[in-house]
């Protein structure tokens, strides 16, 4: 077996190795989580440390702090094959064999295209995969019902509103910012009669501040993160919870990818 071995100052490009990994505001562990790394995802390094490192996320910019020992380095070369080898998960969820241990990675994470598959030094085996159709993005959605809210959060574990929103459009080809507030400037406006399947409804605080969206299914349904992965009834007013019999969030506007 490989030695894991940590990035050291002149290495600026690694991946996560683990299931799932939290990136924090501030470099300590009580600080709050500001969103996740996936299985196989890459990372920039922009500031090296011990046992913090400052990093940027590859697809949507997003920075943080992390654990160094949940990454390992990769070299400029192995990282640009990666970025090429790699898709995501498309299944719930996988089991990976690795040579250090087994590893559960979530729908959403970064794997091979063939059962085994090498990032950096290290190769990987997946669990035996079963053929389906494609899905579409209210099917993908489907995965997640019942997932528990967790901010920052970007797995079938436990997700917040906009990383499910991310997670469910990057497996269709859409690369959307981390957060709500940035996801609502993206797309054509819609007005409420007109709304359809797959359009994204963005949701304000009394201050105008868009706080919440949810992915808009058929017969004005609506999936989205709030306690759990949970669909209601969208209404011009907002997402009406039937449960407690009041509305949850303020609509604030539709948008058409």
């Amino acid at each position: 077996m490989n030695n894991l071995k940590l990035i050291s100052p002149s290495q600026n490009k690694a991946y996560c190795f683990v299931s799932i990994a939290p990136i924090r505001k501030e470099a300590n562990d009580a600080s709050e989580i500001v969103s996740q790394l996936l299985f196989g995802e890459p990372i920039d390094v922009l500031e090296h440390g011990q046992p913090w490192v400052k990093i940027r996320t590859v697809l949507d910019g997003y920075e943080g702090y992390m654990d160094i020992k949940q990454l390992l380095p990769l070299t400029d070369k192995e990282f640009r094959r990666w970025m090429d080898a790699s898709s995501y998960q498309k299944e719930k969820s996988l089991l990976i064999q690795t040579e250090f241990g087994e590893i559960f990675t979530s729908k959403g994470s970064f794997i091979g295209e063939e059962s085994i598959f090498h990032i950096g030094d290290f190769s990987f085996h997946r669990s035996e995969l079963v053929s389906t159709s494609e899905k579409s993005i209210w099917e993908d959605s489907l995965d997640y019902l019942n997932a528990p809210y967790l901010w920052g959060g970007k797995s079938i574990w436990g997700i917040d509103c906009s990383g499910f929103v991310q997670a469910i459009f990057r497996l269709h080809g859409f690369n959307l910012p981390r957060d709500a507030y940035e996801q609502a400037l993206i797309g054509t406006d819609v007005p409420f009669e007109d709304c359809q399947e797959n359009d994204l409804a963005y949701f304000s605080n009394a201050s105008g501040k868009i706080i919440h969206v949810g992915i808009i299914g058929k017969n004005h349904q609506i999936i989205h993160a709030s306690g759990r992965i949970r669909i209601d009834e969208l209404k011009e007013q907002g997402i009406w919870n039937e449960e407690y019999e009041k509305f949850s969030h303020s609509l604030s506007h539709i948008k058409r990818l």
